[in-house]
This record gives C-alpha cells, sequence and structure tokens, in this order.
C-alpha cells in the first residue's frame, strides 16, 4: 500500500485549493445571483423585453459553470475519500489505484478553473473587437496584417468563438490596410486582451526581387463589446461622421451605395468604421457602439496606467514599442513581455498562440 499520509496530505491540498476557488471566484455571491436571475426570468413580464431575456440567460449560463464545475470537484473529492477509506479497510490496491487516477483528474480540473481566476477583471468574460492596423513597411506590411488576420481568425475558431468582420480595408497591391474584427465567445476579451500592441515581422520578402529581409510592423488593439453596460457619454458634436462606398466582397449594391460609415472622435482622432451591413443606420449604429468600447477600454487603461495613450499607441506603429517578434528566418517568435518562444513558425501563424496568450495572463500583463 502506498503510503497513507501521503495520500491524506495529498487530498487536504485539493480541499485547500478548492476552498481558496471557492473565494476567488465569489460562489456565494455568484449563487446568490443565480437565484435572482431565475427568479427574474420566472416573471410573466420578461417575456416582453427579449434582450433582457437573452442578457439573463447568458449571464445565468457563465454563473452555472463555474458553480456546477465547483459542486462537481466538491463531490469527486469526497467520492475518492470513500474509496480510499475502502481500500484501507480491504487492503486492495486496485480501489486505491482507481482513486489516484480519480484524484489526477480532480487536479486537471481545479488546474482549468484556477486558471480561469485570472480572468477577474470587470469585463473579461465580455465578447471583443480586434482592430489591426498595417504599420510601416508599404506593402510588406499590408501583407503582414493580413497574415495576423488569419492567425486571429485561426485561433478564435479553435477555441470555438464565433467571429464577424465589422471592417476591412484592403491594402494597395496584396493584403489590408485596417480590418475589425468582433469576437463573440465566453470571456472572449478575458482571452484576448494581452494580445494588444505592435507585432513585429523580420523576413526574406517576397516582393522584393533581391530577397532581401524585410522588417515590417502591425498594430493590434483589442478593446471589449461593453454594449449598454457602458458608461461613457459622447458629444455628438465632437464626431466627424464620413459615408462611403464599401470596398471588397458585397455584390453590385456594396459599389453602388454609400453605405459603410467613418465615425472620427476629434479629440481623440479615435476612428472606428462599419461596412458590413446594408443599411447605412445598421453601419452608424455599429461604429458608435464600437467608439464607446473604444473610448471605455483607454480610459480604463489610463486609470490604470498600463498601456500609453492610444493616439501614441496608434502613430508610432514602430520599432521599441513591439510585443511580440515573428522571425521567419530564423524560425523564432519570441514574446518581448512574457519571454516564451516557440519555433513552429507555421503552427502559430496557424493560430497556436496559447502557450503567448496564457503566459501572459499568468504574469498578469
Amino acid at each position: 500500500m502506498l503510503e497513507t499520509n501521503t495520500i491524506i496530505n495529498q487530498i487536504k491540498n485539493l480541499k485547500k485549493r478548492i476552498k481558496n476557488l471557492k473565494r476567488y471566484l465569489d460562489y456565494n455571491e455568484k449563487k446568490i445571483r443565480l437565484t435572482e436571475i431565475n427568479l427574474e426570468l420566472s416573471s410573466p413580464k420578461i417575456w416582453e423585453e427579449q434582450t433582457s431575456i437573452k442578457k439573463l440567460n447568458k449571464e445565468k449560463y457563465l454563473l452555472n459553470s463555474i458553480i456546477q464545475n465547483i459542486n462537481e470537484i466538491e463531490q469527486n473529492i469526497k467520492e475518492v475519500i470513500i474509496f480510499l477509506e475502502l481500500a484501507a479497510e480491504t487492503e486492495d490496491n486496485t480501489i486505491l489505484k482507481d482513486s489516484l487516477i480519480e484524484m489526477q483528474k480532480i487536479e486537471k480540473k481545479i488546474k482549468k478553473l484556477e486558471f480561469y481566476r485570472m480572468f477577474s477583471k470587470k469585463y473579461d468574460n465580455c465578447n471583443c473587437y480586434i482592430d489591426i492596423q498595417s504599420g510601416s513597411g508599404g506593402i510588406e506590411a499590408q501583407d503582414w496584417s493580413k497574415m495576423l488576420l488569419r492567425m486571429y481568425l485561426r485561433w478564435t475558431d479553435k477555441k470555438g468563438f464565433e467571429t464577424e468582420v465589422i471592417h476591412e480595408s484592403v491594402g494597395d497591391i496584396v493584403g489590408i490596410k485596417s480590418s475589425t474584427i468582433k469576437v463573440i465567445g465566453d470571456y472572449a476579451f478575458g482571452w484576448l486582451r494581452t494580445e494588444t500592441g505592435i507585432h513585429r515581422l523580420i523576413r526574406k520578402s517576397p516582393f522584393d526581387s533581391g530577397k532581401r529581409r524585410h522588417t515590417s510592423f502591425s498594430s493590434v488593439f483589442i478593446y471589449p463589446d461593453v454594449d449598454d453596460k457602458i458608461r461613457i457619454n459622447i458629444n455628438y458634436s465632437d464626431l466627424r461622421i464620413d459615408v462611403y462606398r464599401a470596398s471588397g466582397a458585397g455584390g453590385q449594391h456594396v459599389n453602388r451605395t454609400e453605405s459603410a460609415v467613418r465615425i472620427t472622435h476629434l479629440p481623440t482622432n479615435i476612428v472606428t468604421q462599419c461596412q458590413n451591413n446594408r443599411s447605412q443606420h445598421k453601419n452608424k449604429e455599429q461604429a458608435i457602439k464600437q467608439m464607446k468600447s473604444k473610448l471605455y477600454e483607454i480610459q480604463i487603461r489610463k486609470k490604470n496606467e498600463q498601456k500609453q495613450e492610444l493616439e501614441k499607441n496608434k502613430s508610432d506603429i514602430t520599432w521599441g514599442n513591439q510585443i511580440r517578434s515573428y522571425i521567419l528566418d530564423n524560425s523564432k517568435i519570441k514574446d518581448l513581455r512574457t519571454g516564451v518562444e516557440k519555433n513552429h513558425i507555421q503552427s502559430v501563424l496557424d493560430g497556436d498562440l496559447d502557450d503567448f496568450i496564457e503566459q501572459s495572463l499568468i504574469m498578469g500583463l
């Protein structure tokens, strides 16, 4: 038989970790809030407000996922204790080995929940937007921006997130000048928020007949879709609203009508654009919603002194501000904040970003 004291200590450790998780994840408060939501959903009046039902059901799903996981782990621990007592009484090594395997499964479940402790910021559970903007490097940078767009779309697909391209400005010859994607799914912003920054590409350019090495830059900016929870007041006299014909796919209608909308917030020079709807009104509504989300995220970053102002970040997409370097010649991708390196270039460009993202979250970036 294995050392009993070792096993007892392992169980104590699991119980301590789940107790800490209940405190960190506000387990009791979540149970209370779940009861409140169920009461709201049981009210006949709620069916007159379809938008409220959708939001309450989403919140209920998120609360349930945490509460049920914790309840299940606690039940698993109780069952393991019973089996261990039985193994000790019967001196049955088979039961003991099965119990130890179950303990390993419990630990994996706890580790997964412990990782979600890092999604503790106010809007981590929200959907989000990814803005990609080409920087210095001309055609090379526009091609690089398209590669980044593909990389994030591949990553979101692997994570099971839904995506919607809100805006895309095609490049002069290849690639894109800019793009905005909406990412829809649980903790989308929490997962992606540390990807904000400058991404640098070094490679032998396929657009250079001499096959010389080129360095190009693109900026990525992540901000939450905070919807009507936001507390940002926009003075509409501070906005310049331009309409134009949408570019890219969409058929004859897209090319013939000025349905695309670009909004500039004059005090900050922040720009949002939308062209994915046929209706100019809907595109304007979406662009204003993005503007509110952007202004909110910038406000939070300023308060926390975590990032530089957006204008500086966007106007200096060049040396000295990068968070990650993608060196294709040397088959190396290095995150300059966390030190994480990957040598499987194509794998990363195909969306294998978890090592970078998880380490940045662990470090609290």
